[in-house]
């Protein structure tokens, strides 16, 4: 078949194609990015959508600055209060206090692949949080809930290789319940009147 020939049949299937009534895959592809170009513009009318942390007359950075974390006790409690400090003022200076937030933490270490000589060659580290937000003028408990966390390393033969992978989990762990507990909290008190 010459490159004439492919062309024409080309041609007659597209001419064949718009006379049935069909759409070529380009015109399908512009009619689902127009369908998603004007869902996304729905979603701005107050159809119910609204950003976690908007600008949409929401106050929830004010409302995580007024929340006092209390300390926790241990290494890993420290290293989540400093993150959920951090996350929550942005650096600044923190509002006069609102809310109460304690947290209590329980950290397990779990070996993992043990050899055959009962030498284990890697560890699962588990931190667990309950928590509870309260309201210091009511003293009620607003909100309360458990977030987990586990992070791995490895182990190796020289000691100070294995102090830092496990110091490493154990900080990876510790951010990420920071985080979850930012999200969770930030979350809720979206949904608290000013």
């Amino acid at each position: 078949m010459s490159s004439s020939e492919a062309s024409n049949s080309t041609a007659n299937s597209t001419a064949k194609r718009r006379a049935s009534g069909g759409i070529s895959r380009r015109g399908a592809l512009r009619m689902a990015g127009l369908g998603l170009v004007a869902g996304l513009a729905g979603c701005a009318d107050g159809s119910g959508f609204r950003p976690l942390y908007g600008s949409l007359g929401g106050n929830t950075e004010v409302k995580l600055a007024q929340v006092e974390f209390t300390p926790i006790p241990g290494r890993n409690g420290q290293r989540i209060r400093n993150e959920l400090i951090f996350k929550a003022y942005g650096g600044g200076d923190p509002k006069p206090a609102r809310y109460r937030m304690d947290i209590a933490v329980k950290e397990t270490a779990t070996t993992t692949l043990v050899l055959v000589d009962g030498t284990s060659a890697g560890q699962i580290y588990q931190i667990e949080a309950k928590f509870q937000l309260i309201d210091i003028a009511t003293k009620k408990v607003m909100l309360q809930g458990i977030s987990q966390s586990r992070a791995a390393s490895e182990r190796f033969t020289n000691v100070f290789s294995n102090v830092r992978a496990a110091d490493e989990a154990q900080e990876r762990a510790a951010k990420t319940i920071a985080t979850d507990l930012k999200a969770r909290l930030a979350g809720f008190l979206s949904t608290v009147p000013a």
